[in-house]
């Protein structure tokens, strides 16, 4: 039953469905939290146009975020969020400017939700917390997070170790949960955002278009990469680390020589290094950099504003949704 709870509410793309409600926003897009991509313009931009933008705390000094925060606030009036991920270091520094600043909406990552969720509900954050496998969705559940998000293994960045897709893994954690559900891995286009709403989601969380925008914060190389990349173009790496999907570049090849000659944790994070990921993806050294973007790359062509990246999915969306209306299956 868990899986026909909400089709009545997904179906209403004018603010009135459950993720909506809960951040108070127009569109059920969430903006994924990137590392070294999601500053306060893309943040707010994608507020301004109707979804949910979110700063991308991963990749910014405590110092930094407040910085984003405070321009944030000046950039739009409309709800935005903070992403987390818990497994990196001065986590609660940063918890304490997210108070300090009153933001309304934080999303975790990477770590136990039970750390952090009940102590950031007191202070009247709205929750959401990302999972690769149903089993975390139930933990994520029993925490008391006001959202889950499902995000599955053809999403950029750290992935989960199971490789379960998101076809798969939306219908997996909505039945086990009834929390609103947002849906996250391979979705750049308005019919993917129906198809994972017919398996279960409330909402729909992007990354990789919006690398793909006039407002990201990654460097143009990055960008040109992403709209370059062709199907196969990415790889999950570093499993004995921390997995993560990258495109094909001279760095993600000599990670792939090294793991197919069997490198132990200590190998990988010599080669590994430090600020790999800052090489890459903001500073434009597209060989030796760490380049982390979703599969979904493949289908993105063009650099362009987020409120015509946001417009041409909800259009499509609702095309694609009148289509199935007056569509009959003759079998």
């Amino acid at each position: 039953m868990l899986f026909f709870l909400h089709l009545a509410e997904i179906f209403q793309v004018n603010g009135m469905n459950r993720i909506c409600k809960l951040f108070n926003i127009k569109y059920p897009v969430i903006q994924g939290g990137m590392i070294w991509c999601s500053g306060w313009e893309l943040a707010s931009a994608v507020s301004n146009a109707g979804g949910l933008g979110l700063i991308g705390a991963g990749s910014m000094y405590p110092e930094v975020l407040k910085e984003h925060i405070q321009k944030t606030k000046k950039a739009t009036d409309k709800p935005f969020g903070v992403n987390v991920p818990l497994l990196y270091p001065q986590t609660e520094e940063i918890m304490k400017i997210i108070i300090d600043e009153k933001i309304k909406v934080v999303f975790t990552s990477a770590g136990n939700p039970k750390t952090w969720t009940k102590y950031l509900q007191k202070h009247g954050i709205k929750v959401a917390h990302v999972v690769s496998n149903s089993k975390f969705a139930e933990k994520a559940d029993s925490a008391g997070v006001d959202a889950i998000v499902s995000e599955g293994f053809e999403a950029g960045g750290h992935n989960g170790r199971e490789e379960t897709t998101t076809l798969v893994l939306t219908p997996l954690v909505r039945s086990v949960t009834a929390k609103p559900l947002i849906a996250a891995g391979g979705i750049a286009t308005g019919r993917a955002m129906l198809a994972v709403m017919l398996l279960g989601a409330d909402a729909v969380q992007i990354g990789s278009r919006f690398v793909a925008s006039s407002e990201a914060s990654a460097h143009n190389k990055f960008k040109e990469e992403v709209i370059n990349a062709g199907e196969g173009d990415t790889y999950l790496a570093l499993k004995k680390l921390v997995p993560v999907r990258l495109i094909k570049n001279k760095f993600c090849k000599d990670v792939i020589e090294a793991e197919n000659k069997g490198a132990d944790r200590e190998k990988l994070s010599e080669l590994l290094g430090r600020a790999r990921a800052k090489l890459g993806m903001f500073e434009g050294d597209t060989e030796n950099g760490e380049l982390e973007i979703g599969q979904v790359s493949s289908l993105i062509k063009d650099i362009k504003p987020v409120k015509n990246i946001i417009n041409d999915i909800i259009l499509e969306y609702k095309t694609a949704k009148e289509q199935i209306n007056h569509t009959r299956f003759n079998f």
